[in-house]
């Protein structure tokens, strides 16, 4: 166990090598992110910061050797793969949801199926997959996704201490210390984007150690909710506007409430900062709300909700306004 206690060092230490590598290796420019029009950037970024996020962390779980369901294990690796070759070559729409489904599905079956049978292997596939995506629809402005990943799964790591699982802490604080790593190159203005390979994988993590931990009753279900709640809260409000809107939900845009943020006056770094304010704020209540009766725990969900609510209409608002005030129509 001593040596365990290196593995998110040696997480931070082989990304940080492994994405400095990247931004200066000719390897970059095999998939590079051109501006298009869901991004906020003006000149094309190597997407290759992933692969070194992935590096670092999984160099650390062999380190640690966790006791992870091996199904995870696999499911990851697909995960990884697929993104990667769409990357650099491009996947299919149908053909990249169709693997997310698969992995996710080949997850929750094998882990969740007594607990929760059919009907809730079926919901947890969707949520699963729903996660991969809604964390790479998040990927759009500099550094945010990589901060969320430090905020989120350090906030699992101290969850998994507290239940008395130091293996599964340390798991997840070498996911967080990877990000980290990554957040060095990121931050605005980023040299280096984490691209889908690092992304859509995040995102599956969030969703799979999630059940993890559930499993292994280091938390509550309502618990990764809160913790991640910035991300689904906006993918999910955005996505349903969109539908409302009979917009093809699958093209690129940058209609997401933090790329308006971004757009409205805030700046890359004004939004991750505030991102990381509000993230911090979810993950530290998430942790009181442990140690709180069911009541006071729903009470704080039923006011996370709210608070999300009415920041989604000033922002909504805001929005309007200035559109108002670029066009003169009123």
């Amino acid at each position: 166990m001593p040596h365990a206690i290196w593995a998110p060092l040696t997480a931070f230490a082989a990304t940080l090598v492994i994405v400095w590598w990247l931004t200066r290796s000719p390897v970059a420019r095999l998939a590079l992110d051109e501006p298009n029009p869901r991004s906020l950037h003006q000149t094309p970024v190597p997407r290759t910061g992933g692969i070194g996020i992935h590096a670092g962390a999984l160099l650390a779980w062999a380190m640690l050797r966790p006791d992870l369901p091996w199904m995870l294990w696999l499911a990851l690796a697909a995960m990884i793969a697929v993104s990667l070759a769409d990357d650099a070559r491009g996947v299919p729409v149908l053909a990249r949801l169709g693997i997310h489904l698969l992995a996710s599905g080949w997850l929750a079956a094998g882990l969740l199926h007594e607990p929760l049978g059919t009907a809730g292997v079926l919901l947890a596939t969707l949520a699963l997959a729903w996660m991969s995506n809604l964390y790479n629809f998040m990927d759009g402005s500099d550094g945010l996704a990589g901060g969320m990943a430090v905020i989120g799964f350090s906030t699992y790591g101290a969850a998994a201490w507290l239940a008395g699982s130091p293996l599964f802490a340390l798991a997840n604080f070498s996911v967080a210390a990877a990000a980290a790593a990554f957040l060095v190159f990121n931050f605005h203005p980023a040299r280096i984007f984490m691209g889908d390979v690092g992304s859509v994988p995040l995102g599956f993590l969030a969703g799979a150690l999630a059940a993890v931990g559930w499993i292994d009753r280091a938390w509550p279900w309502w618990f990764p909710v809160l913790v991640f709640s910035l991300f689904i809260a906006d993918a999910s409000a955005t996505l349903v506007r969109r539908l409302a809107r009979g917009e093809r939900v699958w093209e690129a845009h940058r209609d997401h409430y933090y790329q308006r943020v971004v757009q409205l006056g805030w700046g890359h770094r004004g939004t991750a900062l505030v991102a990381y304010a509000v993230m911090a704020t979810c993950g530290g209540l998430a942790l009181v709300a442990l140690t709180l009766p069911a009541s006071a725990q729903a009470a704080i969900l039923a006011g996370s909700a709210t608070a999300y609510a009415g920041l989604i209409a000033v922002i909504g608002r805001a929005w309007l306004r200035r559109r108002t005030e670029n066009t003169g129509v009123r």
